[in-house]
């Protein structure tokens, strides 16, 4: 047999063994029904600028501007308690009654001193009298006003002093709030006796209409947060409610023990939600200068160790199409390939619509 035929019956053969190319075909007839129509939400990518996310913890502090220690002016023993840790309480209000035997030695020499005041005034018209009637010299009569000089002198600064004190009877005083507010802090108890040396502030008044985020930020991450950052506050109390603040202060210090720099974090309080001491996570928001196309985190599908988007042109044709995620930041994932400004996706329900075209 001649070579030219053996080499057609060879290549004969070889076709009948080989397999023909099965190509991928779409599904035919792919439609969206008028109810998923309205289901859908589209959204066009765009560019965005870049988002970056630091994730810091921290703790719910009263705003230091808004909270007051209150002092007891004198020693004593506390008589009567009027409010409890946790009470809110307005400017004024009694906070305690507090019984002093200083404030009693304070209104008995106030009572002395308008005593000789009385007997100074007396003896100062006694000595004008006199004077008129030649019985004595005008040196009588001006060391008689010195005297009732004096002696109002002493009434006033007693006076004063009760008055700054807010006395009672029988040596009371009452202590009151400065501000209104939350009791933050109590030291005290009934029947409790302090004196100056070992007195401490019995109560803590707190505005918590605003309060602080006091956050920790490490050595690593210092360069990643700056005055006026957004920040987006979460508690474990409430997982699902965020809080909307910015960063106001940088603590330009690192605590020598746990390395750590303080940034703080002032919001808006309504309905008293968050406390002091409530643990926080914070996540801080910077806005770079750079863009990139973005598409909604929530139209992003993982599947199969990849990332997928729905491109919709119409209800007839709607394409599965693979991208690369840089990084997602908060509503927001970052695409760099697979798709181009002015695309359209699902955004919502895309996941019914992915595993229709691809089951």
């Amino acid at each position: 047999m001649n070579r030219p035929l053996l080499a057609a019956l060879a290549a004969v053969a070889f076709a009948g063994c080989s397999k023909p190319e099965v190509k991928e075909e779409k599904k035919e007839g792919f439609r969206l029904s008028d109810t998923m129509m309205q289901q859908i939400v589209l959204d066009t990518v765009r560019l965005r600028p870049i988002q970056d996310e630091l994730v810091l913890t921290g703790e719910i502090a009263s705003d230091g501007d808004k909270t007051v220690k209150v002092y007891p002016l004198v020693g004593g023993v506390v008589e009567q308690l009027k409010v409890q840790l946790g009470d809110k309480v307005t400017k004024g209000q009694i906070l305690a009654v507090i019984k002093s035997g200083e404030i009693a030695d304070v209104q008995n020499q106030t009572t002395a001193a308008t005593s000789d005041l009385d007997i100074a005034r007396k003896n100062l018209a006694v000595a004008e009298d006199m004077f008129k009637a030649g019985l004595n010299s005008e040196r009588d009569v001006v060391l008689a006003r010195a005297e009732v000089t004096k002696a109002r002198g002493t009434v006033g600064k007693n006076v004063k002093q009760l008055s700054v004190y807010g006395i009672g009877a029988d040596g009371m005083y009452e202590l009151r709030a400065p501000i209104s507010g939350f009791i933050t802090e109590k030291n005290a108890s009934d029947h409790e006796q302090f004196n100056n040396d070992n007195v401490q502030n019995l109560f803590t008044v707190s505005d918590l209409d605003d309060v602080w985020i006091m956050a920790n930020v490490f050595e690593s991450d210092i360069s990643k947060v700056k005055v006026g950052f957004a920040a987006d506050v979460t508690t474990l109390s409430y997982p699902d409610k965020h809080f909307l603040g910015k960063i106001d202060k940088v603590f330009n210090v690192l605590d020598p023990d746990s390395k750590v720099m303080k940034v703080r974090v002032r919001l808006d309080n309504p309905g008293y939600l968050l406390k002091p001491e409530m643990y926080a996570q914070v996540r801080v928001e910077n806005t770079e200068g750079a863009k990139a196309l973005a598409v909604p985190a929530k139209s992003v599908v993982f599947d199969k160790d990849r990332n997928f988007v729905m491109v919709f042109r119409d209800r007839t044709h709607v394409e599965t199409r693979p991208v690369t995620i840089s990084k997602t930041v908060g509503d927001y994932s970052y695409v760099t390939s697979g798709l181009k400004p002015g695309d359209v996706v699902i955004a919502k329900d895309q996941l019914l619509v992915y595993d229709e075209l691809n089951d």
